[in-house]
């Protein structure tokens, strides 16, 4: 299984004007970061998690010509504000795009995208199909999918498990079922937005707790402020098995 960082950033705490913070300056390629997305190949099928508003130039710059569909973890903005542009590959593969999330999630994307749904259909509007995945494990297309549920504040979203892989952002608990549905696992993606406190993400010493009780071979950090510090600083303070995922990153597992 072949798992790329689409985008490892957040649009949390980002300025409209230009920033002069250190990391904003930096020229650290691994300090520019696009909006958290993640990209699951198996061989056969290639999925991907959320698709925020960077979502088009996330599939340019990584050549992506084929994809059976798309996880989304939560309906807020950042995670997606691009499915317009799945219309791309409605044209190229033909068919629909489907579109795994909550029954809460996918009403908001009624809502959000309504003239992909109306009754009568501009031509050219992106074509979803929209499938209501509830929190038990499901296989798409011969790929096993369990979701995990977990809370962001006080909305619960899901993160999911594809074999050895977990994949988890814009959270800030886990129930001690969830952590379970973890455990075993060779590679966790978790986020860690920042060092101070915030209201519904893992700081980073958060992350790195949960991270240690939960024993992952391999753990990479996403979902990253600027307000974390620059790339190369932040990793000296990490335990060697625990990095922080940049834009671009490849896994094999």
């Amino acid at each position: 299984m072949k798992i790329t960082f689409l985008g490892t950033g957040t649009s949390q705490g980002v300025p409209l004007i230009a920033c002069l913070c250190p990391v904003c300056q930096s020229l650290d390629y691994r300090d520019k970061r696009l909006r958290t997305s993640v990209m699951i190949e198996d061989g056969a099928h290639t999925f991907v998690v959320d698709a925020g508003p960077d979502f088009r130039q996330q599939m340019l710059r990584n050549n992506v010509r084929k994809l059976d569909g798309l996880l989304i973890t939560h309906e807020h903005k950042d995670h997606v504000a691009g499915l317009d542009d799945v219309r791309a590959f409605n044209y190229i593969q033909d068919k629909s795009m489907p579109v795994y999330a909550l029954p809460r999630v996918l009403d908001r994307i009624k809502i959000e995208f309504a003239y992909a749904f109306a009754e009568k259909k501009y031509p050219g509007v992106p074509q979803i199909e929209l499938i209501d995945i509830e929190h038990d494990p499901f296989s798409s297309d011969g790929l096993r999918v369990v979701p995990i549920p977990v809370m962001h504040a006080k909305l619960p979203i899901l993160g999911f498990r594809f074999g050895d892989f977990t994949y988890i952002t814009d959270c800030n608990y886990i129930s001690p079922e969830s952590m379970e549905l973890i455990k075993g696992s060779k590679v966790l993606v978790l986020n860690a937005l920042q060092k101070t406190q915030h209201i519904s993400h893992y700081t980073l010493d958060e992350a790195v707790a949960v991270a240690n009780d939960l024993e992952i071979p391999k753990v990479y950090f996403t979902h990253i402020s600027h307000r974390l510090g620059l790339h190369k600083e932040v990793e000296k303070e990490l335990p060697a098995h625990i990095r922080l995922a940049n834009d671009g990153l490849t896994i094999e597992i």
